[in-house]
């Protein structure tokens, strides 16, 4: 990127900011970050969440993948981040909240408009006076399908944070496409599908693409990772000659030796003149502006 394009972002970045005043008053801002395992969402998640946070904002991370990284990937302590229990392993709360407990048979007794509004003051976990991470994880137990007091609460939470305001909200999905299946985006605005440059994983982000649209996520972007050389950019672009609008823009993320010896921190580099970093400050004001259009 030549300085003078860089002078652009950052004038473009900078009028946004002035725009939004950055006091979060009545912000509506929700980003889900989705995508194929190992093409780096975590990463992406928690530099949009830093990258966000320079800005002024509050960000509330959700980490609704069960490896559980993105608390680490943000910079949380790791004595702090070992110690987090995911809600959906969070028994007594789900019990006190649903009227049932997993792994027993609830009958009746189970609600499935649980109120959630203490969840967040209650289980995230401060990173900075900026960023909060909150981790929702997965169901607990395989094959229980979608009526069972742990779905019930993760579903009455999203549903809950997606009526949130004033701050902005970035959801790390786990891997694949379930979550879509089971709605847990509705009420978002904003769908981040990261991919690689290979056929097999850009035929899965425009199936992510299109689940999205179906839920009725307005603004989907996609993000092509791992890119080392123009031959890669010209591949992913010939694969993705089919999609007829799917997605509103897409991004070329360069590979970063940087990153990787970092990884799986994101902090150190934040204020590095790093390609990649450049990549995702561009996809932030692109979102920024379309939040307020």
């Amino acid at each position: 990127m030549s300085s003078k394009e860089k002078e652009k972002l950052f004038s473009v970045a900078k009028k946004l900011k002035e725009k939004t005043n950055n006091d979060n008053e009545n912000l509506e801002f929700k980003i889900v970050v989705t995508g194929k395992g190992g093409v780096g969402k975590t990463t992406t998640s928690a530099i949009l969440s830093h990258l966000f946070a320079k800005d002024g904002y509050n960000v509330l991370a959700i980490d609704e993948d069960p490896q559980m990284n993105l608390p680490y990937s943000l910079g949380l302590d790791e004595k702090k981040a070992s110690k987090i229990i995911p809600l959906s392993h969070n028994l007594d709360y789900i019990e006190e909240k649903t009227g049932a407990r997993p792994g027993t048979s609830w009958g009746l007794f189970l609600s499935l408009t649980p109120d959630v509004k203490d969840v967040v003051e209650k289980f995230g976990v401060k990173v900075n006076d900026k960023i909060s991470v909150f981790v929702m994880g997965t169901v607990v137990q395989a094959a229980t399908g979608c009526l069972c007091p742990e779905n019930a609460l993760l579903d009455a939470v999203i549903r809950y944070i997606s009526l949130r305001k004033n701050e902005i909200i970035i959801m790390d999905t786990q891997a694949g496409v379930e979550h879509f299946g089971r709605a847990l985006a509705k009420g978002f605005r904003h769908c981040v599908v990261v991919t690689d440059y290979t056929f097999n994983a850009i035929e899965v982000a425009k199936h992510t693409a299109k689940l999205a649209q179906q839920i009725g996520i307005p603004n989907i972007y996609l993000l092509v990772n791992k890119i080392r050389k123009e031959r890669d950019i010209e591949k992913a672009n010939e694969y993705l000659q089919s999609c007829n609008g799917l997605f509103k823009e897409v991004f070329f993320g360069k590979h970063s030796d940087y990153i990787l010896d970092n990884e799986p921190f994101v902090t150190p580099v934040i204020d590095v003149n790093d390609e990649y970093i450049i990549t995702l400050q561009k996809l932030k004001t692109t979102l920024q502006r379309n939040n307020i259009n």
